[in-house]
Order: C-alpha cells, then structure tokens, then sequence
C-alpha cells in the first residue's frame, strides 16, 4: 500500500511538472508592464476620464524629479496612443504578431518618462460620459488634456517640478500647440512644467499643406501633368470651401482629394509611399482586446477597444481644416519647438511642412529659413536625414520614415528626442538651464 502511495505521489508530481512547464509564457513579459496606468478624472466633463499608460525611465541620467517627461498623443482625431505605445515608441511593440511583443529598440523612455494619453475622452479606453462632452475644439481639447495632466501631477506629487515635453503626431499637429498655447498662456504658473512641443508628421495649417499635394506627387513621379491638374482643382476646392467658413464640406473635400490621389497613385498607403501594405495597426487593436492585456493595463474586460473613435472623428469634424498656425508661432516665443517629418509621407509630409513653416509669423523666421540645412548621420554613419535649427525652433526631415516615423525609425527617432531635449548635438538650440543640466549629466554618463 505504501509503494503504491509513493507511485502516486511520483506520478502527481510528474503530472503537475509537465503541466507547470508547458504552461505559455506571459503576454507581457515584467519588463513589458507599464509602471502605473489607469484613469484620469477630466474636471471639465463630470463622470469622464481619461486613460493613460505610464512608463518610467529605464535608465535616467538625472534623479527622478529632474528627469524629463514625455506625453505623447496620437491623431486621428479620435485614434488611440495605444497605437504609439505598442506600435511605435513605447518599450514593448506587436510589429508582427498581435500575441507577441518585442522589446523596443528605440524606446523613448530610455532617459525620460513617457506618458501615453487616450485624448480626447471617448477615444481607446478613456471615457466619455456623454458624446456632448467629446470636445468639438482644440480650445475645448486643451481644457481637458490640462486637467487630466493636473490630476496625473496630483497623483503624483514627486512628477510636479519635472520638466514636462509634450508630443504627438499627426492630427497631434493640432492638439499639441493647443495645450502648449493653453499652457503657456493660462497655466504658465499652473502644475506642468512645460518646457517644449514635439510634432510629428502634423496636420497643423490644413490650407496651406493640402496646397502641396498635387506638386508633391508630381514631383515623386507618381502623377503626370493632366492628374496634377486634376488634383490642384481638387486642392482650390477645398480652399475655397474653407475661406467660405464651410468647415464640414472642406473637410470632406479634403478626404476626397486624398483618395483621389490614392487611387492616381496606386499606393498601398499615403502613409509611406515605399510601404507595399499599410501599418500593421490592426495587432494593436487585436492585443488590446485580449483579455491578459485589459487585465494588465486595468481597464474592464468588456469594453471593446477601438482604434479609432467615429463619435470623436464626427465631433471634431468641423475642426478639420481650422488652423493652429498661431499657437505654434506663440509658442515659439517662449518655449522650444521640433517638427519632424517623415519623408515617405504624402499627406503630411516634409514638402507640406516647408509650406506653412514659410507663411509664420515670428521673430525668428528669417533667420531660421537662413540657417544651414545639415546633415543627419546617425550611429553608423548612414544618412539618417536632415536638421535645420535656429533659436527656438528644429526642423528634421527623417530618412526613410512615413508618418509613424518611431515605428519606420525606431532608434533615429529616439537618438532625435533625446538629442533635442537634451540640447545636445544637431538638435541642441534651447539653452535653458534644465537642458545644460541634463546634457551635463549625459556627458558625464557617457
């Protein structure tokens, strides 16, 4: 009886071994797991909130309160930063299978923290108590966005005096000068420490970009003469429709030009004119809706992840073609200011940003447009694009990067970051004291 007692207990053990081994490993590896994440009540929409992921520095080269902080939002309007989390600059990225991340090589939050924001409400997991409290303004979108920043710094007490860089992409060319210019000029004195604007591939001065389009492509070869006519009638179309206060129908006439020249061209996506398929975002939105990652980033597991939200997409719908030239010359006045833009990018790309950069007015233009073009190379000596600097404001053109420039150039978009929060090489300019004292840090780090 005992033998047969001791072949059982082997047997159990054996069975439970087996069983223990073979179990997957887990989704989100430790390092993978955001430091905190969860929601941001939004003071100005009762019963909203705002999601956000937050991911702390893996090797900060200042002590934590110093060290800087990046927010990033995605465009859309209405697409989700989980898209930039896990798609482009967070630590951990699906690039080919939804149920398995990579470890980020060009992570942004190597020095810096780095907070993802779902802005506006209603968009990826953030809450909208109403689709009346989805804001239908950039002005209405900087009142949100600064109390969801006020309460994150509120919940966090030790991230009050740390330098604060906001960041986004895309239809983020609207919404990050307009929480710059709220702050800066409402809430200079209030709870984030702004200290510059990052735009990538940004729709910031719909008129004067959607003027480029027909040239553009012209230009590329991807057009002849009679399609650049074509698409130019489309281009005074949508212009005149603006200067005639017809937001919705210059909105919509913009989205038919863009299609139009999608079909002219035959590209798989406007995005990144070398790309045989479009972005692989759908993973994230596969990964999201997995039951292991709601339950990981804390958010209920009914709720259905969307990339994008048709509610915020319709509310904004009149803001389309509004521009947001302004904030960004106000800004440039006071804080420090990087447009970088993809080259592949025939939406939103460089051709499109020369043009409305040319038309702003501030202090610095002339000299900016006078300062010397220079060359990128990045760790290997390869050509990594192209930066142009004076006073406050950087411009990077990226070599072989579309719109989503951190998922097309994952380590040169990082080396350009943190190269211009720090002041440092091609992208040093600002010289304020907290970048004199992270650069000094970094090079006695390095």
């Amino acid at each position: 009886m005992k033998h047969v007692s001791t072949v059982f207990f082997f047997l159990s053990t054996l069975l439970l071994t087996v069983s223990v081994n073979s179990l997957p490993p887990p989704l989100f590896p430790d390092e993978a797991l955001p430091t905190k994440s969860g929601y941001l009540p939004v003071k100005p929409a009762p019963g909203s909130s705002m999601f956000y992921t937050y991911y702390e520095a893996q090797n900060p080269i200042t002590p934590l309160p110093n060290t800087p902080l990046l927010v990033w939002l995605q465009g859309g309007p209405g697409c989700s930063s989980m898209i930039g989390n896990f798609h482009e600059l967070g630590p951990w990225r699906v690039l080919s299978n939804a149920t398995k991340l990579e470890p980020n090589p060009g992570a942004w939050n190597r020095l810096f923290g780095l907070l993802f924001l779902d802005n506006p409400i209603g968009v990826g997991f953030s809450i909208a108590a109403s689709k009346q409290d989805i804001p239908k303004n950039q002005r209405q979108v900087a009142e949100q966005l600064y109390a969801a920043l006020a309460e994150f710094m509120d919940q966090n007490p030790g991230f009050q005096n740390r330098p604060v860089y906001i960041t986004g992409e895309s239809y983020a060319g609207k919404y990050v000068p307009a929480i710059g210019y709220y702050i800066l000029k409402e809430k200079n004195n209030g709870k984030v420490n702004l200290m510059g604007l990052a735009i990538g591939n940004g729709l910031t001065d719909p008129v004067n970009q959607i003027r480029t389009h027909a040239v553009n492509a012209y230009y590329s070869g991807l057009v002849n003469a009679k399609q650049r006519e074509e698409l130019e009638r489309g281009q005074e179309v949508a212009i005149a429709l603006v200067k005639a206060q017809r937001w919705r129908e210059a909105t919509e006439a913009r989205t038919k030009l863009l299609t139009l020249l999608r079909n002219m061209t035959g590209l798989a996506t406007l995005y990144n004119q070398a790309r045989m398929i479009p972005y692989r975002t759908d993973l994230v939105v596969d990964l999201m809706n997995l039951r292991e990652a709601k339950k990981v980033l804390g958010v209920s597991e009914t709720v259905r992840f969307e990339e994008c939200s048709d509610d915020v997409d319709e509310a904004l719908r009149e803001d389309v073609m509004k521009s947001v030239k302004f904030m960004v010359e106000y800004a440039l006045e006071r804080t420090n200011v990087l447009l970088y833009y993809g080259m592949l990018d025939l939406r939103d790309g460089v051709v499109s940003a020369e043009e409305w950069m040319e038309t702003m007015e501030w202090s610095g233009l002339g000299a900016f447009l006078n300062a010397e073009r220079k060359v990128w190379k990045d760790g290997d000596g390869d050509l990594a694009g192209y930066v142009q600097r004076w006073g406050n404001l950087t411009h990077v053109a990226v070599s072989g990067a579309g719109h989503l420039v951190p998922t097309d150039k994952a380590v040169n978009s990082r080396d350009m970051i943190e190269g211009w929060v720090l002041g440092k090489g091609l992208f040093g300019g600002g010289g304020d004291v907290v970048k004199q004292k992270l650069r000094s840090s970094f090079l006695a780090s390095s």
